[in-house]
């Protein structure tokens, strides 16, 4: 523990209001002088997923649970939302996940939705595992951005809508000033629905502001658009969200969102960990 100075010890000696600001400048100080604590750069943290991929043997699990408030039907649960993702080589890590949703209006929110198939006024339930390849591709240099290709697919395993849905994601992002970062990626997605085949764009992007070595929050913007159904689909989301490290190897995060069109949902809250192993 560290030592207190005379200065220290003299405002705990002055009352109550020096003793908790002297405590809190020891945590402060502690936390300061401890070694920063690296981020586990998980892609549940945000919309957006992260432009790295795991180091060659490693194990990340993420998962999370989504309540999202539809307009004038009956509210989805998404869970977990389990992904694994395994480091194979420096480049290239395999992922494997899970999830199973209830609801209305399917889980746009998160990085495990499958098709439209929660779409309509009656309460329905769905589940699907996830699985597929995310490469590493550029290193950031000068404007040259750091960047990976996510390559996966969707199977449902219950549900109204069983077809396989190929996915290609293309991640890309800046470190900037103050450690800040900036990121952006755009999923395309074969969609199945009850009503046939169609395509489905996911654009998004988000700023990521550390606020300790353990603290970090950011703000995104992401949507999705449907091109091929009778009914078309544009479905914006914005919000902010955050994580904290307990330990370098597990962090808890919670992001929440507002749909800016009558097409999305009104309201999200997703919570959720991430873990190295």
């Amino acid at each position: 523990m560290p030592r207190l100075g005379p200065a220290i010890r003299a405002r705990l000696r002055r009352g109550p209001a020096c003793t908790a600001v002297a405590a809190l400048a020891l945590v402060c100080g502690t936390t300061a002088a401890a070694e920063a604590t690296h981020e586990l750069h998980t892609d549940r943290d945000a919309f957006t997923p992260a432009t790295t991929t795991i180091e060659a043997g490693q194990r990340v699990l993420e998962a999370s649970y989504a309540w999202i408030d539809n307009r004038g039907t009956p509210a989805t649960n998404s869970f977990p939302e389990l992904l694994v993702r395994l480091g194979m080589t420096e480049r290239v890590e395999l992922r494997l996940g899970v999830n199973y949703e209830q609801g209305s209006g399917g889980s746009v929110v998160s990085a495990v939705e499958v098709g439209e198939g929660l779409i309509g006024e009656e309460l329905e339930s769905e589940s699907n595992v996830l699985y597929g390849l995310k490469v590493f591709v550029t290193e950031q240099v000068d404007w040259v951005p750091r960047s990976s290709v996510i390559v996966e697919a969707f199977t449902p395993t219950s549900g109204d809508v069983l077809g396989t849905e190929p996915t290609v994601t293309y991640v890309c992002g800046w470190q900037l000033p103050r450690e800040w970062r900036f990121d952006a990626a755009l999923r395309y997605v074969y969609a199945d629905s009850t009503g046939g085949r169609f395509d489905k764009w996911v654009p998004s992007a988000v700023l990521r502001m550390p606020v300790t070595h353990r603290w970090e929050v950011h703000a995104e913007w992401f949507g999705a658009w449907s091109d091929g159904l009778p009914d078309d689909t544009v479905r914006p989301f914005v919000g902010p969200g955050t994580h904290y490290m307990i330990t370098p190897n597990f962090e808890v995060g919670c992001r929440m969102g507002w749909g800016l069109t009558r097409d999305a949902a009104g309201y999200f809250v997703d919570s959720g960990i991430g873990w190295r192993f």
